[in-house]
């Protein structure tokens, strides 16, 4: 049976491929692409439904992405979000103007028509807008199908074109019902199977990545994480021995990293890993570097001559493995060249030398984070790893405020080594997304021993997640918090206060920095 596929236009929103996220939670196989492809292409396709993303931008603006008319004449189910709709609107005929009143964040929603888009949800539910237009007028033969206190068309239809739009985000969690109304429209209205699986997704890659190395070796960059180990693991199976992994400590690792990742794959898993020890060397270059982008960049940038460097060392190799996800490439630039606004570079997406000599594999491009977990647990890697919280490519460099020094690093690593050893004493590292500790660029007065102290500030990052994409700050137990803040402070020399972020993502980012 062919795979049934939902084709996403990208307009530049940070939540395109989280679109494609949820579609792919219901079984059904989602793809992204920019939202100036071709007609033919979309033909040759042949999607069973098209979803239009929203974006940054307004429909009136004098370069802001069209949309092709000629799509919507293909006979294809449409839903438009956010500007997606607001896109399809003006095309056909309806009016998009500036909302007398901006609506962010949660709104209630009451609907108006549950025969399609809306099946078997309440009457009143909680949306998530982030809009200042907002439909003034339908086109001929839409219909309101929901409204909030602000916006008369929160959604509009057209049954029988199979044209949908909404002005809230379905795809985001803070929207009750969400996926609920992304499988109305994927299996109501596009009819479509759920016959996609990430078992599929394993072959598909294994053949894929045979093909196209051929007899060559391929280098895979292994961090220990989740991501470069479930890379590894997967490209095994796929050319066996002529995977050759090398594992770089940049001098910006958690405290025992090195070795841990060592005793494991070459002893446990018995690949070949070749340690490159150019710590020196990375925090030479970070040297009196402040601004986190710099930081990002001289990390790449060092990062592939290591690689370029040890490369030469093995003959035959053509292809370096990168465990890049969907969100690093979101947050970098658009992944097709679409509009999307750039929030932070990545180590893995940004930043790479014109002269690296090696061809990049990333297998999990199309991915995020859970679904990497369970691609691990279908591999039959350990829990340990397919459990093991993100860590950055940059490592603690991002997480200490302010230029990198070798003192500042002993006292993060101390106090994020403490942190981590409560958190899974207590049995909440598989509760949260992320746990980490940051030093902050300044110091403060504290009181020990009877004596005036002016040391150093760590805050607690603790978030809740799915998919990264968004992030609520984790509700971790005062009493747990006092022990992690007391342990701290009694022993790590250097550090006389603790602070604990509660910020959620948007509008923050996980990282600080």
């Amino acid at each position: 049976m062919k795979t049934d596929t939902i084709l996403i236009l990208d307009f530049g929103s940070q939540y395109t491929q989280l679109i494609a996220r949820r579609v792919r939670e219901l079984n059904v196989y989602s793809v992204v692409h920019p939202c100036t492809i071709g007609v033919d292409s979309v033909r040759k396709m042949r999607p069973k439904g098209i979803i239009l993303s929203g974006g940054p931008h307004s429909v009136y603006e004098k370069h802001a992405p069209e949309l092709n008319p000629e799509l919507l004449s293909l006979g294809i189910p449409v839903l438009g979000i956010c500007y997606g709709m607001q896109a399809f609107v003006k095309v056909l005929g309806g009016k998009v103007k500036e909302a007398r009143r901006r609506e962010y964040g949660r709104a209630p929603m009451y609907i108006d028509d549950h025969r399609s888009l809306f099946f078997s949800l309440p009457a009143q539910s909680v949306s998530w807008m982030s809009h200042t237009d907002q439909v003034r007028q339908t086109p001929p033969g839409f219909s309101q199908l929901a409204h909030t206190a602000n916006t008369r068309f929160a959604a509009v239809g057209n049954s029988r074109k199979k044209m949908f739009g909404v002005q809230f985000h379905p795809e985001v969690v803070h929207t009750d019902h969400g996926l609920q109304i992304i499988s109305n429209f994927v299996f109501r209205i596009c009819e479509c199977f759920a016959n996609w699986q990430l078992g599929d997704f394993i072959e598909e890659q294994v053949k894929a990545i045979r093909t196209a190395v051929g007899r060559k070796n391929v280098i895979c960059g292994l961090s220990g994480g989740v991501d470069s180990s479930t890379a590894a693991v997967l490209i095994h199976r796929a050319i066996g021995t002529r995977l050759k992994c090398i594992f770089v400590n940049n001098g910006v690792l958690r405290k025992g990293e090195a070795r841990k990742v060592l005793n494991v794959f070459r002893d446990h898993f018995h690949l070949d890993v070749r340690y490159a020890n150019a710590s020196t060397a990375f925090l030479r270059r970070l040297k009196g570097v402040v601004d986190p982008e710099r930081k990002r960049k001289i990390i790449g940038h060092e990062f592939i001559r290591v690689f370029d460097a040890e490369a030469k060392k093995i003959r035959n190799v053509k292809f370096l493995v990168q465990g890049t996800l969907y969100p690093d490439v979101i947050e970098s630039v658009s992944l097709f060249g679409g509009p999307t606004a750039c929030i932070k570079s990545h180590h893995n997406v940004g930043g790479l030398p014109e002269q690296m000599q090696l061809k990049l594999i990333e297998p999990f491009r199309q991915l995020f984070k859970d679904e990497v977990r369970e691609i691990a647990r279908l591999l039959g890697l350990p829990e340990s790893i397919v459990h093991r919280q993100p860590f950055p490519g940059p490592g603690l460099a991002i997480r200490i405020i302010g230029e990198v020094t070798r003192e500042r690093l002993k006292v993060l690593r101390e106090a994020d080594a403490i942190l981590h050893k409560i958190i899974r004493a207590r049995g909440l590292y598989r509760e949260m997304w992320q746990s980490f500790c940051v030093l902050l660029p300044l110091k403060t007065v504290g009181v020990m021993g009877d004596k005036r102290t002016y040391e150093h500030v760590v805050a607690i990052r603790a978030v809740t997640s799915t998919d990264g994409m968004t992030a609520d700050w984790a509700a971790v137990d005062p009493e747990i918090l006092g022990e992690v803040s007391n342990t701290i402070i009694n022993n790590v020399r250097g550090v006389n206060r603790v602070v604990y972020d509660i910020s959620s993502k948007p509008p923050a980012t996980i990282e600080w920095e």
